[in-house]
């Protein structure tokens, strides 16, 4: 079996390993969407309980009726052990090793990293957002993270599959150094934690909104008398940390992110002057690197000195997160530059 060959070979097995990947993601998916599903029930049936348990000590409303919902809320476990969560955490592994298999694969094919085009470029920054969030399971326990992580893999690998495949072709010149490997890892690594900053930053405004009704219905009930509703906002939001929390998770991912971008911003001017004789020439690529930069920057000093926390804090985060986006996809298929390596003719 000549050269070429073996190289279709291997990208023929790395498209079916990401294919398989996609699928496992998917069943992950459903998993962690059935864990908030049942977090939901769960939530209901605490409070049903503890609504039964104040019936009963106060000696008011139906007894019997009372009593049966307080065994019932009594059966309830003090800690749940979320199965489904730990199922879908199980099969996005699974998922990875998988994704993982078939990024090696092309690199093998292409006998080179496997960054030299917008496809292989997701390949890899879809692997790392999944590696962070996996690793970050170990010190954290974000499984309510994981149909956002799991969801937004499917869509990007399956998108980039059917829209941004390209054969494996030579590395362009530019692109034959040792920066190539440092530069655009560190970005992957960089979106991952601001991926991860971005999910935390959405359930936070989920969270605060749900916080904020809660504690406008408790005040007109000891104003006014009026009965609090029993139900409010979405009731998994009951099961995961209080947006402070949140937000407080976010801004540290946030914080190691920015860090790393930092680093991806430094290592790309050397690396341009190393390719084109300068630092920075105000190509697309540079300047949206550089406005993500900005943005985050004034995230975590807005947050840190100017008291920008809550609701605004969120969304300055969903805007950087946006724009990373944005620099991926629109900036790379539309916009021309020297950076702009999306392979599609």
């Amino acid at each position: 079996m000549t050269g070429t060959e073996d190289a279709l070979s291997f990208d023929a097995v790395s498209l079916l390993l990401v294919w398989t990947s996609i699928a496992v993601y998917v069943l992950a998916f459903i998993a962690y969407a059935v864990d908030l599903a049942r977090r939901s029930d769960l939530a209901v049936k605490a409070q049903d309980a503890a609504e039964a348990r104040e019936l009963v000590a106060a000696g008011g409303g139906s007894v019997s009726g009372s009593a049966t919902a307080f065994r019932q809320g009594a059966e309830l476990p003090g800690k749940p052990r979320f199965v489904w969560a730990r199922i879908g955490t199980t099969l996005t592994v699974l998922a990875f090793l998988f994704h993982f298999a078939g990024t090696v694969l092309r690199g093998l094919a292409a006998e080179r990293v496997p960054w030299s085009n917008m496809y292989e470029f997701a390949l890899t920054g879809t692997l790392i957002i999944v590696s962070v969030y996996l690793v970050t399971l170990f010190r954290y326990d974000l499984r309510f993270l994981g149909s956002f992580i799991t969801g937004m893999t499917v869509v990007l690998l399956g998108g980039t599959l059917l829209s941004f495949y390209v054969e494996v072709t030579p590395l362009a010149d530019p692109l034959k150094s040792v920066w190539l490997v440092v530069h655009v890892f560190v970005a992957a690594f960089a979106t991952g934690l601001f991926a991860l900053a971005f999910g935390l930053s959405v359930l936070q405004l989920l969270q605060a909104r749900r916080e904020a009704r809660v504690a406008a219905s408790a005040e007109l009930a000891a104003t006014e008398g009026a009965a609090a509703p029993k139900r409010i906002g979405l009731p998994f939001l009951r099961t995961i940390p209080t947006a402070d929390a949140l937000e407080s998770l976010a801004y540290r991912f946030a914080i190691v992110g920015f860090i790393f971008w930092t680093f991806t911003l430094i290592a790309g001017s050397i690396w341009a002057n190393d390719a084109w004789g300068r630092y920075w020439g105000f190509d697309t690529k540079e300047v949206w690197t550089f406005v993500i930069w900005v943005l985050y920057a004034g995230y975590i000093h807005a947050r840190a000195t100017r008291g920008w926390r809550g609701t605004r804090s969120a969304w300055l985060s969903i805007i950087g997160f946006t724009a990373v986006l944005f620099n991926f996809t629109i900036v790379n298929m539309f916009f021309k530059g020297l950076h702009v390596y999306s392979g599609l003719t």
